[in-house]
């Protein structure tokens, strides 16, 4: 069957998820494929206000989530690509459940042909994420979890390896950009870690954690739909997070939050730790 039309995929891509759930990660693959990769390297990009880039696309992509997600559950959709006062409002409107949407998490990638951007989709109630999915379409990679029940990469449950337990043996995403300059300048200088990257889509490094492939990451503010759904997917990965000033991630500022986090609980105390003593 279709899963546009409403089949279902092969079982082995959604072990771990629900029925209702499944549904949703058909829905996000499908507008992925049919929206944002038939227009993959024609898009052209422009500024928002903020001096981020735009495309066409996010706003094609996000229509689409809009429509798919509510005639899966009629609830508010709150996208990134939407002024502030409507983000606050549907925020408001939406305590009993909520989509949280980022249509393309990675715009500047997605325009320059890099291929390390993503749909992310949380389903939320009352301010928590219930369910997360992350989804790559130019490697078919879908992150997804729920509440309770695990997280997973493409039917294989995460994280895909056993992390070092040293800092000092780890890979770690560091944001630059978005971080003091003293912590940043100590980071370039004299790293606790073994090595470091920076890919340019926050949601997919939220899930890189969760997989082990980043072992530790830092980045200095992120938005609701940046961090919805990946803080959910590593936490039910395992892992564990932070602010930069909140030991818990959910105490700090909704609408733009640092994050620490790490792919164990151990290798997140050292990392904020040292990150701390540090600013």
């Amino acid at each position: 069957m279709n899963p546009a039309n409403g089949g279902t995929l092969p079982q082995s891509q959604f072990d771990g998820a629900s029925r209702d759930w499944e549904r949703a990660l058909i829905a996000v693959k499908d507008v992925a494929q049919r929206v944002i990769m038939s227009r993959y390297l024609s898009a052209v990009r422009s500024r928002k206000a903020d001096g981020s880039f735009l495309t066409e696309v996010d706003l094609a992509a996000q229509c689409a989530l809009i429509e798919r997600l509510k005639e899966l559950n009629d609830k508010p959709v709150l996208g990134e690509e939407m002024t502030g006062e409507e983000q606050h409002e549907l925020w408001r409107q939406g305590q009993d459940g909520l989509w949280c949407v980022d249509p393309i998490d990675g715009t500047t990638n997605f325009a320059n042909g890099i291929p390390f951007f993503a749909v992310s989709v949380a389903y939320m109630e009352g301010g928590k994420s219930e369910k997360g999915v992350v989804y790559n379409p130019a490697t078919d990679e879908a992150f997804y979890a729920e509440r309770g029940r695990g997280a997973w990469l493409n039917g294989t449950p995460l994280p895909l390896r056993t992390p070092p337990a040293a800092l000092g043996d780890c890979v770690a995403g560091v944001d630059f950009k978005r971080i003091a300059k003293p912590l940043s300048d100590k980071l370039a200088t004299h790293p606790p870690y073994y090595s470091q990257r920076n890919f340019g889509s926050s949601a997919l490094e939220w899930c890189y954690v969760a997989a082990g492939r980043l072992d530790v990451h830092l980045h200095g503010g992120q938005k609701l739909w940046d961090y919805a759904a990946g803080r959910l997917i590593l936490e039910e990965a395992g892992g564990a997070l932070c602010t930069l000033t909140h030991d818990d991630f959910d105490a700090d500022d909704l609408w733009k939050r640092s994050a620490i986090s790490a792919v164990t609980p151990a290798l997140q105390a050292q990392w904020r730790n040292w990150i701390r003593a540090n600013l």
